[in-house]
């Protein structure tokens, strides 16, 4: 008896290994009219065909897919007609489609992931529902009389529904901080032109999206390109403010003069007759410090034939700066722009993104900017190795 339970044991814990490499997808569709339904796998935005399955006479259609880990999936019929599975090794997934219209008119189970999906998909169709049907009103409204006094009353009540939808969004992501389903609401759209969180203030839900993501889903290829995305708003958004802020200064010769860590204050133009590159970093940039660690080679190979650089810090924190420097053993200039909130230099030299920087000759001359890595190895070699 107890071999035979041993044995049972031993079965089921094969069969539910084995299961735990895949997930199925059972479905049916009422009124269908065609042979085959496909799934594609979506590999960041791009859908990558998996495999399709023959549908029934009787509208039913069964796949099976090797899984490894959670991840977004397409079924449907062509690229403009599917939904989207979030499905995970192990889900025994039920589908049920009306043939009429695949996205709006289905059901999902088994699956914890799709279901948000789907609840977020069709939070978002009944927005548009209703604002395609304000739409409709407005035109007819505008051959009409009186339009001066219902257009204003439609245009608001069109705004309050984006408001609303956002606020859902918005309520979604923070629920589901901890599913890839909240990248869906980061990125849904009213339409083509409009996001679903168009406020600049929503960058805060980019933000807290991708820090819950990156603990929980550190190797997921959404959540590293969801940190892209970003770490890129974050550079749009610091350009952008640069760039206000240089509208109201007034010209200004372009040679800093700032303090270095001792507090002593050191003007670029005071390191003439050495060819110099002024670069702009921050330490909360990777791209930064791991140009830092490039540059520390090019240093030790070019400062004893008259390289120097003169490198400038833009964070708010003077002692991080100054930690960062002395933990990290950078030997060259190191200052920090006097007010980091209002970075004189960095508007008057354009940066628009970090690290940035500009070659300068011996006399003084900007000969170069922006060069990184190799292509920076290869200008410094051609200056001194001539």
């Amino acid at each position: 008896m107890k071999r035979i339970l041993y044995i049972l044991v031993l079965i089921l814990t094969v069969s539910g290994c084995k299961d735990k490499g895949t997930f199925s997808v059972d479905g049916i569709i009422k009124d269908n009219t065609r042979k085959y339904i496909y799934i594609d796998k979506v590999d960041i935005n791009t859908p990558v065909f998996i495999d399709s399955s023959k549908i029934s006479k009787k509208g039913k259609f069964k796949i099976k897919v090797k899984a490894s880990e959670v991840d977004f999936y397409q079924v449907g019929f062509s690229t403009n007609d599917f939904i989207t599975l979030l499905a995970e090794p192990g889900e025994k997934i039920k589908l049920e489609f009306d043939g009429k219209n695949l996205f709006e008119n289905y059901s999902v189970t088994g699956s914890v992931g799709s279901e948000k999906l789907q609840i977020i998909d069709k939070t978002l169709t009944e927005t548009k529902r209703k604002l395609d049907s304000l739409n409709t009103v407005y035109e007819k409204a505008s051959a009409e009389p009186g339009f001066d006094v219902k257009g204003p009353a439609l245009e608001a009540e069109y705004s309050g529904l984006i408001r609303e939808q956002r606020k859902k969004n918005i309520e979604f992501i923070l629920n589901n901080i901890n599913s890839l389903a909240s990248i869906k609401a980061l990125y849904q759209r009213i339409n083509p032109d409009t996001y679903v969180l168009y406020d600049p203030k929503d960058l805060q839900y980019l933000k807290i999206v991708t820090d819950s993501l990156t603990h929980h889903f550190p190797n997921s290829k959404h959540v590293k390109a969801l940190g892209r995305a970003f770490e890129k708003e974050m550079n749009q958004l610091y350009a952008n403010k640069i760039m206000k802020i240089a509208k109201d200064m007034p010209d200004t010769k372009l040679d800093p003069d700032l303090k270095d860590i001792a507090g002593k204050r050191i003007l670029l133009s005071s390191l003439k007759g050495k060819y110099i590159l002024l670069t702009f970093w921050s330490v909360r940039s990777k791209e930064c410090i791991q140009e830092n660690l490039q540059l520390k080679e090019f240093y030790k190979i070019y400062n004893k034939k008259g390289f120097e650089i003169y490198q400038v810090n833009l964070d708010e924190s003077e002692t991080v700066w100054k930690s960062a420097v002395k933990f990290d053993e950078l030997p060259w200039i190191s200052t920090r722009e006097d007010d980091p909130l209002n970075p004189k230099n960095a508007i008057l030299f354009n940066v628009k993104s970090l690290p940035s920087n500009y070659l300068f000759d011996r006399d003084g001359i900007i000969i170069s900017s922006n060069l990184h890595g190799r292509s920076l190895q290869l200008k410094l070699d051609q200056l001194f190795n001539k």
